[in-house]
């Protein structure tokens, strides 16, 4: 019986597509340590992130396309991520080891806002990436609470960076952890600009994935500070479904559109309620809002979170539902809504590398 041979298996393997980049794993060079031993065929699938949602198809359509090959008797396959940068280099300095910032921002506030940028940041460190986490929210700097890190220190290493503390597999900063629990923050636009500056550049990050950012609500300084000093590989909008808040939505999509920083997507958080009784779901705050207006401004819609009370629990005590629950159905949504952004981000990447290749569109 003839064995294949590397280009048997390689025509087999470009009849698997990336759902999101609409190319086969061939050509987006996912395809990596090809070897074969007779019958027996090993490779390596390398996607753009850990939170990849489609991971596992790929991994079964790889498997079953090559196990068809004539003279195949067994197939490996081996599953690793290399997360991409999302944003060309600019003027803006990156931040070293940091591939891609996300904004968590809102256009008003109420919205549970930090409570998705938590826990986002915790469903996409769980997935295997690398996560970093600044409190952008001067004015009300709760990620402490939320993460329990309430009693940490902020220290300086031998070179002055701050060394951010780590919880959950997560590094992060602020002005919590400077500034007493009842003090207030009472700062003028240029003091903004300095601390978030100094969040970026005068911290010890190392190697990130991503750098998640709870922005403040609303459309002020900071969104403007952040697009200045760094380039971000793109925003994540939170609404309610009800229509005071989607009207702030929209100005908060617009803003990031004006600073040149892409939304990634609408997150559509207290979406609904289950009776834990009944069982009978309830739209408080309406229905569908957040999808019909993300559908109308042209921007992904990347999932709901309903309104749980372990939610409310864990984010008062230090302890997040996508770490507290992890099989819920809130905690299933947090972690959707990651898989669904590293997608936008994993597809933004590749657009940065093609830019940057011509010859990759032949490849």
């Amino acid at each position: 019986m003839a064995f294949p041979t590397e280009s048997h298996v390689l025509d087999a393997l470009r009849t698997v597509q990336d759902p999101d980049l609409h190319r086969d794993i061939v050509a987006l060079g996912f395809v990596k340590d090809l070897r074969l031993d007779g019958g027996s065929v090993a490779f390596t699938i390398e996607l753009t992130t850990p939170a990849c949602p489609v991971k596992d198809r790929l991994r079964d359509q790889a498997h079953a396309a090559v196990s068809r090959v004539a003279g195949v008797s067994d197939v490996q396959v081996r599953m690793t991520a290399r997360v991409r940068s999302a944003k060309p280099t600019d003027a803006r300095a990156p931040i070293p080891g940091v591939r891609n910032i996300i904004a968590v921002g809102a256009g008003k506030g109420g919205v549970g806002k930090t409570t998705v940028a938590v826990n986002l940041a915790i469903a996409l460190a769980r997935s295997g990436s690398r996560v970093g986490l600044i409190d952008g929210d001067v004015y009300g700097p709760n990620v402490p609470i939320m993460l329990g890190i309430t009693g940490a220190q902020l220290v300086a290493d031998e070179e002055q960076k701050i060394v951010p503390p780590e919880r959950y597999g997560i590094k992060a900063v602020s002005m919590g952890l400077l500034a007493t629990d009842d003090s207030a923050v009472i700062w003028r636009g240029p003091m903004l600009h300095s601390v978030i500056k100094q969040f970026f550049q005068d911290v010890r990050w190392g190697e990130l994935d991503y750098l998640v950012i709870d922005m403040p609500p609303g459309t002020g300084d900071v969104a403007l500070s952040l697009s200045q000093t760094v380039p971000v590989a793109g925003a994540i909008v939170v609404t309610t479904p009800q229509e005071v808040s989607l009207a702030d939505t929209r100005r908060a999509v617009w803003m990031y559109q004006k600073l040149d920083i892409p939304v990634l997507g609408l997150v559509e958080n207290m979406s609904y309620f289950v009776c834990p009784s009944c069982r009978h779901e309830s739209d408080i705050f309406g229905r569908g809002g957040g999808e019909e207006t993300a559908g109308q401004m042209a921007i992904p819609f990347l999932g709901r979170i309903p309104i749980y009370e372990p939610i409310r629990r864990g984010s008062d005590t230090g302890r997040p539902v996508v770490l507290s629950e992890p099989d819920c159905a809130a905690a299933q949504a947090f972690l959707h809504v990651a898989e669904q952004t590293a997608a936008q981000v994993s597809i933004a990447s590749y657009l940065v590398a093609d830019a940057r290749s011509p010859a990759s569109s032949s490849s």
